[in-house]
């Protein structure tokens, strides 16, 4: 992965969601190629060591899949939305606003 540099974020999202939070990232590689990266963290108790980490999950999305992500989310949310709907201002998440870093 050397066309790639952690360094080059150029743009982060983060949501809080209950007990989880979401990352958007907009990295750059060395050849000035933006991606995205979508991280889930979640905060978890290591009974071994007895202290608390952070497990990630993290999703690297590059420019030739933004519309197939794109519309393959849309599809989802439609489906769930006339199939047994959800509610977008749902409330036990109305104090984890949306956070721009």
């Amino acid at each position: 992965m050397s066309d790639f540099n952690d360094k080059g974020e150029v743009f982060s999202k983060r949501v809080k969601a209950g007990k989880r939070t979401y990352f958007f990232d907009v990295k750059e590689t060395k050849a000035g190629e933006y991606y995205i990266t979508l991280t889930e963290s979640k905060k978890r108790f290591s009974e071994e060591s007895g202290k608390f980490f952070f497990e990630k999950h993290k999703l690297f999305l590059y420019k030739e899949d933004y519309s197939k992500f794109k519309n393959s989310l849309n599809d989802v949310l439609e489906f769930i939305q006339e199939n047994q709907g959800y509610d977008e201002d749902y409330e036990r998440y109305s104090d984890n606003e949306e956070v721009e870093n």
